[in-house]
């Protein structure tokens, strides 16, 4: 890893002068990163079948008000650090410098893990589909590579481009769910049950992995701060974006899982998630609605994973181009388009990443021994999605729980005329119940990678964790480094465009 000497500047960077992000469009591209008809079609019924439990719509009012007591510092915080690193500038000014570095590239690890991994589900989806409703037997790659240039195409253009387009798509997500439920509660074969939101349905043994399958479930919800310098009020767009849809998706969630029981029968959700997986919902509409809404349905899962796909480039985009600006990573990481000021050269990082991971996949599946009763062309969900959704949701919910206590460090020097709830006592309560997430998802990850709990743990149950573990450990010492070495770009770590000439996201420069 080498510095460039001093801090990334662009020359004649022109300074922002119309930002395009509302809240609506901040809102959009958060949840679009969570994938509501993914987490439920996939999710949800996954967490089903591999726990036994009933009580997952519970647990997703559990964690959003977790999430919520989170966003409390989280989002004061937003009001006076606007960077498009986010966690990264949020840890270096209230834990320090190093500790930052170290928090940026375990978010570069996360989110790209995150995101690379949802191409295995997305290539899986549409080769399948592509071979039931055409007969075409497509390999699972084939289709990522052509999504992947499609990502890279809107991720080096307007972010208000990729924000319409996440916008139609998951309006119509949520159009499909909301018939679902809808249909879930009028057939409602037991009857509506209130059991699954039942204490006692939760409480039981195999709650650690339902909250770590739940958790995944809102990954995306912290990104609301990486678009602060593309927002049009960033002191007010931030925190309003980030409530929203902590709250928007715990109660869907909630709702539309509950609505699954109830579709199925308390009875007989978890024996049917087991049998049936995503096609669950799928049949159900098939049956009960018809047939054009389940092909309509199992389409928009398609699209589902590519919004996600697009949220979570752009989340990448603006980690390496905060990094590359800052002298933290090269310089040239942080180069911008002239007409758009997009972070092309981020975008294009992360491309080049999607790339090569996908190829080093394509070939490792020649081979391919599957696991007792697993079909081979399941590969690239049980390889590629299962370990780098899984590694990019642990490292997360780890980066959550080290801002909470920045936070804290931050507010503790100036309070900036906020109350004791904002600094201090919901970031130390959220701080603590993150961490007991991360700990049940690292307890639970062999479970999470194989879906299955007895199975014994493998190799990659203790290596991907350590890749997250180990990324924070480098970090650190890189920014030891750096405040040995070059004493200027140590000083503007975490401060963004607090420099003067720093190039700035979003410029409107078109009109």
């Amino acid at each position: 890893m080498t510095s460039t000497h001093d801090a990334a500047v662009i020359t004649g960077a022109p300074a922002a002068t119309h930002r395009r992000l509302g809240v609506p469009a901040v809102t959009f591209m958060i949840v679009a990163a969570s994938a509501p008809l993914t987490v439920l079609a996939g999710g949800v019924t996954t967490t089903f079948a591999v726990t036994g439990v009933l009580g997952v719509p519970l647990s997703f009012l559990l964690l959003g008000g977790t999430l919520a007591i989170f966003a409390v510092g989280y989002a004061a915080m937003s009001r006076y650090v606007t960077n498009a690193g986010a966690f990264y500038s949020y840890v270096a000014q209230g834990m320090g410098r190093p500790m930052g570095v170290g928090v940026s590239l375990v978010a570069l690890v996360s989110y790209n893990a995150m995101q690379i991994g949802v191409y295995g589900l997305f290539g899986y989806q549409v080769a399948s589909l592509l071979n039931t409703k055409f007969g075409w037997d497509v390999p699972w790659w084939l289709p990522i590579l052509v999504c992947i240039a499609i990502v890279g195409a809107l991720g080096v253009n307007r972010v208000d481009l990729s924000a319409k387009v996440l916008g139609v798509l998951v309006a119509l997500e949520f159009l499909v769910v909301i018939v679902y439920d809808i249909a879930a509660f009028v057939v409602a074969p037991e009857g509506v049950s209130g059991q699954a939101l039942s204490p006692s349905s939760l409480f039981v043994p195999g709650i650690g992995a339902v909250f770590a399958f739940g958790i995944a479930a809102f990954m995306g919800f912290e990104s609301a701060a990486i678009y602060g310098e593309e927002s049009k009020d960033p002191k007010r767009t931030v925190a309003r974006a980030t409530y929203t849809a902590v709250g928007v998706i715990a109660i869907f969630y909630a709702l539309s899982s509950w609505a699954m029981t109830v579709a199925s029968g308390p009875s007989n959700v978890v024996a049917d998630s087991t049998e049936q997986g995503p096609d669950l919902i799928f049949s159900f509409l098939q049956s009960n609605v018809g047939v054009l809404i389940s092909d309509i349905a199992q389409v928009l899962f398609i699209t589902s994973l590519f919004a996600s796909l697009v949220s979570f480039h752009n989340a990448v985009a603006r980690y390496f181009f905060s990094l590359g600006r800052e002298g933290v990573l090269p310089s040239w990481l942080a180069r911008v388009r002239s007409h758009s000021r997009a972070p092309w050269a981020g975008s294009l990082t992360q491309t080049i990443l999607a790339v090569v991971v996908i190829v080093a996949f394509a070939l490792a599946s020649v081979g391919w021994v599957p696991p007792k009763g697993a079909p081979a062309i399941l590969f690239p969900v049980l390889t590629l999605f299962s370990w780098l959704t899984n590694t990019g949701a642990l490292g997360l919910v780890l980066l959550m729980a080290i801002v909470s206590f920045a936070v804290i460090g931050f507010f503790r020097r100036t309070g900036h005329g906020l109350g004791g709830w904002q600094r201090a006592v919901a970031p130390a309560i959220a701080g603590v119940l993150l961490g007991v997430v991360f700990i049940l998802i690292v307890v639970y990850f062999n479970t999470l990678l194989t879906s299955d709990p007895t199975a014994p743990p493998s190799a990659t149950t203790f290596v991907l964790p350590a890749i997250v573990i180990a990324a924070g450990v480098v970090g650190v010492v890189w920014g030891v480094v750096l405040k040995r070495r070059n004493p200027r770009v140590y000083a503007q770590i975490g401060h963004g465009t607090e420099e003067a000439g720093a190039p700035e996201l979003g410029a409107d420069v078109d009109a």
